[in-house]
């Protein structure tokens, strides 16, 4: 399954009506509606804000909304063609500015349809997803003597997101492949005899 890893936008023009389709990580239902109210602020002249997500390893988590448009109109689209991307963790929202001209219930569907299809298919040109990877949190203290060689012996792991507070001793924090973690402890164990904890 792939995960959206950068955030992505594309415009469309339809009648005189313009679409801005924006897809933005995240994780979870509850994120997906910070996620909306700040686009409702952040477009707030704005006609409509519709959404659709879809979260969840096996992207099992959706929702969507019409915001305001008839109804079937436009979440449903967009849900469709989110659910139909082969991917998970974002939402897709497709702010409209009416232009003046009604376009009826098949124009409104091949709008927002046609908006989340475009800002997908630029995502994808885009490389802004990616295997979805499992991970696990890390964090371990080591003393200044050791980092050098820690740092070392870590290079063959798939690591993310690492991060290295120096204090007293450097604490070292990331994140790693989550079948790789057993081996990366085991490996910190036997470096330190035992004194490396993760």
């Amino acid at each position: 399954m792939l995960v959206l890893e950068n955030y992505c936008s594309n415009e469309t023009i339809v009648k005189g009506s313009r679409f801005l389709s924006e897809l933005i990580p995240c994780t979870s239902q509850s994120e997906a509606r910070d996620i909306l109210r700040s686009q409702k602020e952040k477009y707030s002249d704005a006609t409509h804000v519709v959404h659709a997500f879809i979260t969840g390893l096996k992207g099992e988590v959706m929702g969507m909304s019409d915001d305001g448009e008839p109804s079937g109109t436009a979440g449903r689209p967009v849900l469709d063609v989110v659910k139909g991307s082969g991917a998970t963790n974002f939402i897709c929202t497709v702010t409209r500015w009416f232009g003046g001209t009604l376009l009826g219930t098949g124009g409104l569907v091949k709008a927002y349809s046609e908006g989340a299809k475009f800002v997908i298919e630029k995502a994808r040109s885009e490389n802004a997803f990616s295997e979805y990877i499992e991970k696990t949190d890390f964090i371990f203290d080591i003393d200044y003597g050791s980092h050098k060689l820690v740092k070392n012996r870590m290079e063959p792991f798939t690591l993310f997101d690492i991060s290295e507070e120096f204090g007293t001793g450097v604490t070292i924090s990331g994140k790693i492949k989550a079948d790789e973690f057993a081996g990366f402890s085991e490996m910190l164990k036997n470096l330190s005899n035992g004194k490396i904890i993760l």
